[in-house]
């Protein structure tokens, strides 16, 4: 049997395959440590002019090093392919399990969000914005701890800048100055991915969900949802804050934080600060690559009751 190498790392198994990369099963053979390795071929990406975009995704992923983000080992390049290294979930999306068991209990809801905000918290101190939070780009790791991945649609404007333009993101999750066209900011449209999403971990269903874009774009807009019944007082009451389809108003992350029915049982996570972030790798992966244009391209993939936004 032939086992094939990559770099220090042993290739396995395909474990997902996307519209511009394969994912395979990898182990380091100097740690044992197992590892998913995103396998990108490399004319395919300068053919469709995402050389800025997924240097852009790999410059991030290496930025905001969290618990509860998704980690990037390293970057390696071939003359035919570009290797991404990043740490191996193996619990699956949290997506897959609430259509597997329903809506989650008040306590596992709250867990999951507490780590949500921890996450996107430490991503926005560090000037990045993710754009696309919902429940398929949450990783569960083997503890049942959240990883937020997947930043191909995420933002890093730079020191100053929180306005942003571009239209993204998978539409039942986006806030609704996202929709409008006058320009956003990054932050607090994902403050209103995760009411979303907290949503969503506690009843089981989306609170805005129409088959007509235009009829949902509507409901988004005046933040047209009712809560189920059984969702406690504190929850209910936390929702409909950061649900505030005025982003002016919004509820921010201080202010989550310091919700009475946030509180309970919250452990906030101990974060090590990396000095030395290395982006060498990165630029060298590319460096033979066609130079090209700058875009401000969204990548909105197609997936479970994804649409396109049509707008």
């Amino acid at each position: 049997m032939v086992v094939r190498k990559v770099g220090k790392y042993e290739v396995g198994r395909t474990i997902g395959e996307g519209t511009f990369a394969k994912v395979k099963f990898a182990q380091n053979t100097e740690t044992g440590e197992s590892v998913a390795m995103k396998v990108l071929d490399r004319s395919t990406i300068i053919k469709h002019k995402m050389v800025d975009q997924i240097k852009q995704e790999i410059s991030i992923m290496k930025l905001v090093r969290h618990p509860y983000v998704v980690r990037l080992h390293e970057v390696i390049a071939t003359r035919t392919k570009i290797y991404i290294i990043l740490e191996f979930i193996t619990g699956g999306e949290l997506f897959d399990k609430i259509v597997h068991h329903g809506r989650l209990s008040e306590a596992e809801s709250r867990r999951y969000f507490q780590q949500l905000i921890d996450g996107v918290d430490y991503c926005h101190i560090k000037g990045v914005y993710h754009r696309d939070l919902k429940p398929e780009n949450l990783l569960l790791d083997s503890q049942g701890n959240l990883k937020i991945s997947d930043f191909g649609l995420s933002a890093s404007p730079g020191e100053g800048v929180n306005i942003l333009k571009t239209t993204c993101g998978t539409p039942n999750y986006v806030a609704p100055e996202v929709l409008s066209h006058k320009g956003y900011d990054g932050a607090v449209a994902d403050i209103w991915s995760c009411g979303v999403i907290l949503y969503v971990l506690m009843a089981g269903y989306l609170p805005f969900d129409e088959v007509d874009l235009t009829t949902l774009y509507a409901k988004i807009d005046k933040a047209d949802f009712s809560c189920p019944s059984w969702f406690p007082v504190g929850a209910k009451s936390l929702i409909h804050r950061i649900l505030d389809p005025n982003p002016q108003t919004r509820i921010r992350i201080e202010e989550i934080r310091n919700d009475e029915w946030f509180k309970k049982n919250y452990d906030p996570v101990k974060v090590m600060e990396y000095e030395d972030v290395n982006l060498d790798d990165i630029n060298a992966a590319f460096d033979d690559t066609e130079v090209s244009k700058t875009y401000d391209y969204c990548l909105c993939y197609i997936k479970h009751f994804d649409v396109e936004l049509g707008i």
